[in-house]
């Protein structure tokens, strides 16, 4: 079977989905291929199953979040990103409500609210949806693109936009294919990599400490060969049997993802409030109220409980020495670990495991207003699938519903 149409969207993303509707919504014959039975499921996970969608904040400070391809989303920012994003999702009857950090979400908590928003304002506007699985997709005579599905389908329109995500969670239908459709037309791609994701890290202290969340502490991270201090930033972070992760990590990971993540050394600070003076006035202060106890029964009002045990060990100090027998030295060394205990990192997790990926076709090749291929007329890029990303916080889900409105918009009055 071959059909015809005025545009098809490869992927049923939040990026393909907003596309669809603002082209749709112009007068266009508008057809969605999307491979998974489900629809959404990777918005549907998002934000722990809350769907973080936008973030409240504006102009630079929008910007200053978006790690790679600032300056590209300038363009589509100006006319869809936060202001606009909440506007859609209100107007379509989902409440939302912002919380820390300007994270924006549905009143319910649910983001199935938001997929259901989203399908069902695509679903008015006219643009079918179709489960299909595309496996090529071909430039063919007087412009007219023919993409090609496993079933034998085929379909044609003078304009094709691949939406089909990046290469995090696969499960959800994220498994690289556009950047296979993006280098068969000619397009380069950025080496995809994992971003905002979990950082392994060397010898048994994590595992001993898996579960145990840390909020207000200090991550920093040093180039070793130089010793220059290249990001630092206060937050909450969590370790696990193989690391760390939790936001703080998460944003390191994406400032450093095109980077060798182990060529650097993390330090955390556990009370980074206090300079080493006052640190080591309050260490005084409670091990004064406590100097006949053996040092491993002297912190509890310092550190966590399950930190207190590989903490001793760090310290080198015998767990049943006597709190009034400690020595300069060993309080100054105690002070010390609690500013900076050194975390060496074996690599990042897989991309698999990753919120987002950092890399894809490259952004040279596309044009900022219109998200058009500057290579191939008629093919247009959007989502993750190009090579810019965000931190944490909604700017990625933003990016997505972005570039989408971006290309569906610019589709205007250029029916068959």
């Amino acid at each position: 079977m071959r059909k015809e149409c005025d545009v098809i969207i490869v992927g049923a993303g939040p990026a393909g989905l907003m596309a669809a509707y603002c082209a749709a919504g112009n007068g266009l014959s508008v057809t969605v291929l999307e491979k998974e039975q489900r629809l959404l499921r990777k918005l549907l996970i998002s934000g722990k199953g809350r769907c973080n969608l936008t973030n409240d904040s504006h102009g630079d400070e929008f910007l200053g979040n978006i790690i790679r391809g600032d300056r590209f989303m300038r363009s589509a920012f100006s006319k869809f990103a936060s202001a606009e994003i909440r506007e859609f999702f209100e107007d379509a009857g989902v409440p939302l409500k912002v919380e820390r950090g300007n994270r924006v979400f549905p009143v319910s908590d649910r983001s199935s609210d938001i997929a259901d928003a989203l399908l069902r304002r695509v679903r008015e506007s006219g643009a079918s949806i179709i489960t299909e699985e595309v496996t090529g997709i071909e430039v063919t005579g007087e412009g007219d693109k023919t993409v090609r599905c496993r079933g034998g389908n085929e379909y044609s329109a003078p304009r094709v936009v691949i939406a089909t995500g990046g290469l995090s969670y696969p499960k959800t239908g994220s498994t690289g294919d556009g950047y296979r459709f993006a280098e068969k037309l000619g397009h380069t791609v950025i080496e995809p990599r994992p971003a905002l994701v979990p950082i392994e890290i060397e010898g048994d202290l994590c595992p001993k400490l898996e579960g145990l969340s840390l909020r207000n502490v200090e991550l920093s991270a040093v180039k070793r060969d130089s010793g220059k201090s290249v990001w630092l930033e206060r937050g909450e972070m969590l370790f696990t049997s193989f690391g760390i992760s939790g936001p703080l990590v998460l944003t390191l990971s994406s400032y450093l993802s095109r980077e060798d993540i182990t060529e650097y050394d993390l330090h955390l600070d556990l009370k980074p409030a206090l300079d080493m003076k006052a640190l080591d006035e309050r260490v005084l202060r409670d091990f004064s109220e406590v100097k006949n106890r053996d040092f491993r029964n002297s912190l509890s009002k310092l550190l966590p409980q399950k930190l207190i045990g590989p903490f001793v060990t760090l310290t080198g100090i015998p767990e049943d020495q006597k709190v009034n027998s400690l020595t300069k030295a060993q309080r100054k060394n105690i002070v010390g670990l609690m500013k900076d205990i050194k975390l060496v990192p074996a690599g990042f997790r897989p991309v698999s495991e990753a919120i987002v990926t950092s890399g894809g076709v490259d952004l040279r090749e596309i044009d900022p207003k219109t998200m058009e291929s500057k290579l191939q007329k008629g093919v247009y890029f959007i989502g993750e699938v190009i090579a810019a990303d965000g931190y944490t916080g909604g700017f990625n889900l933003s990016i997505a519903f972005s570039t989408g409105h971006a290309a569906g918009s610019s589709m205007k009055g250029q029916g068959r």
